[in-house]
């Protein structure tokens, strides 16, 4: 679902490792312009949730890397932080994982006069997302209509 840029693929062989080693999971990789900055976001998760000293941990670490190396040609700011509840569902693990739950899904363009939908995931089967409605409806998207996929946020 996600698509690799040209700077994941320099960056990613340099983040991994760091990653891995403190048993951590890449949720998320982003190089955005935002304004008059550019940004590279490391989103990271853990089994019961990530905290400050893992989130610093992976930036000093990555950040030394990335001084080494230097991959990215212009200035950014590194940030590295947890995925939050509203996690993007990007990879098919994900799609497992998370089976059951209430999602949000995103379209570029509407399907049925709509654009955004929400219903329980019941699963990633051949670039087919498939969810349950409140009126247990099942609906299915193609992964290529589909602009993002978040974990919904239930008050």
């Amino acid at each position: 679902m996600a698509k690799v840029s040209n700077t994941d693929r320099k960056i990613l062989p340099i983040l991994e490792p760091i990653i891995a080693e403190r048993n951590l999971e890449l949720v998320d990789l982003e190089f955005v312009k935002e304004g008059a900055n550019w940004y590279l976001r490391v989103y990271i998760d853990k089994e019961g949730g990530v905290d400050i000293d893992d989130c610093e941990g992976v930036s000093r670490a990555l950040e030394a890397k990335l001084d080494t190396e230097d991959p990215i040609e212009q200035a950014y700011i590194l940030e590295v932080s947890s995925p939050g509840i509203d996690r993007p569902l990007k990879k098919d693990a994900d799609f497992e994982k998370y089976r059951g739950e209430i999602i949000d899904i995103k379209l570029y363009k509407g399907l049925n006069g709509q654009k955004q939908y929400q219903g329980k995931l019941l699963g990633l089967e051949n670039s087919v997302i498939s969810i349950e409605d409140e009126e247990n409806k099942v609906i299915t998207f193609e992964q290529k209509e589909v602009a993002g996929v978040r974990l919904a946020v239930i008050f």
